[in-house]
């Protein structure tokens, strides 16, 4: 398996950049959450002005074998009727990828069909579709790092043209089926209770959902999936999640910002803390959303949302569309007059 170096935050800047921003023009933590945003994003950057250069979502889709026991309303076809929909520029995810700046690089991690090359996504295909984790593993050992070091190398281009600044999304039917058995085995949580509608579900889908992760889960151990993060990504995971796990890490070992998206970018969040907690430490929590278990996820996490919209589409679009409230954060450290230079006079300690 490949080796992140992730560091925790180096926190020698702290004292300094919390005293600027006491020091803006402002009663004392006046700004809430923007404050905790600029200190933390300051001490990522590891500099007192803080900025975000070339916001890129990087959008990665996979299919999945277990689609095929009925765990989702979205048939597997619209994996990749999706990700060619990206394409065109007209989907949910463009609109917000245009209306905020962000570049979107969209990634076939594991469809089960081929790309006209025009349509510019990139081919990273581990395998086309995962395997029915009802009856055999997800994927191989050496699938999974192969899945783990494309996500990396995506992160590391996108790093080189000047990005600091990710979100991740994901297109897979099935893959909230894979989120939710992570989110019961890292998150030790029941899994009726990681369990929900997914892309639209009624009461007796999610009753049959559950069913089959329930049987799928069986298959091993579950003290032994605990105690084996990469056991439990390859047994039950997706190539687009996965590879989303590989790419968190090499964003913070890059000391990227990491926006964080839904209950899917969520669960990978979570895998990705298994195998190194530090990446936490680089990560601002987008929203919370709809999708059942996902408020628990964060909490889990120990994450803090930026906003709580209801949103459950996935894509990344929760993310970006916290983006423009953290990048207000930066805006308020590097642009507003401190007492002195503002010659305000300061009324607190």
């Amino acid at each position: 398996m490949i080796h992140f170096a992730i560091k925790p935050l180096d926190r020698s800047l702290e004292s300094a950049l919390v005293h600027k921003i006491n020091s803006l023009t402002k009663p004392k933590g006046s700004l809430g959450f923007l404050e905790e945003l600029a200190l933390q994003i300051g001490l990522i950057q590891h500099t007192l002005s803080p900025v975000f250069t070339n916001p890129t979502n990087v959008l990665f889709g996979g299919d999945h074998g277990v689609i095929y026991e009925g765990v989702s309303l979205s048939p597997k076809q619209v994996t990749y009727q999706q990700m060619a929909h990206f394409a065109t520029g007209t989907a949910g995810v463009n609109f917000l990828c245009r209306q905020h700046g962000f570049n979107l690089v969209l990634v076939d991690a594991g469809v089960d069909a081929e790309f006209d090359p025009k349509l510019g996504i990139l081919d990273r295909k581990v395998r086309r579709s995962t395997r029915n984790y009802l009856h055999e593993d997800a994927m191989t050992a050496e699938e999974l790092e192969m899945a783990v070091e494309r996500g990396a190398e995506v992160v590391r281009a996108i790093h080189a043209d000047g990005c600091n600044v990710v979100s991740f999304g994901e297109m897979g039917s099935g893959n909230t089926s894979s989120s939710s058995i992570w989110m019961h085995v890292f998150g030790n949580i029941p899994l009726a209770e990681c369990v929900g509608a997914g892309a639209g579900l009624d009461s007796a889908g999610i009753r049959h959902k559950l069913d089959v992760l329930t049987r799928a889960l069986r298959r091993h151990d579950i003290n032994e999936l605990r105690a084996n993060p990469l056991l439990t990504m390859a047994a039950y995971g997706g190539f687009e999640m996965v590879m989303a796990v590989g790419a968190m890490l090499q964003a913070a070992e890059l000391k990227m910002t990491i926006l964080l998206d839904g209950f899917i970018m969520s669960a990978c969040l979570l895998a990705a803390s298994q195998l190194y907690p530090e990446v936490k430490e680089y990560v601002v929590y987008g929203h919370v959303g709809d999708e059942s278990g996902h408020k628990r996820m964060i909490e889990i996490l120990g994450g803090r949302p930026v906003l709580n919209l209801g949103l459950r589409l996935g894509e990344g679009t929760g993310a970006i569309c916290a983006y423009p409230i953290v990048a207000s954060a930066l805006h308020m450290i590097n642009e507003m007059d401190t007492f002195v230079t503002g010659k305000v006079t300061k009324y607190f300690k």
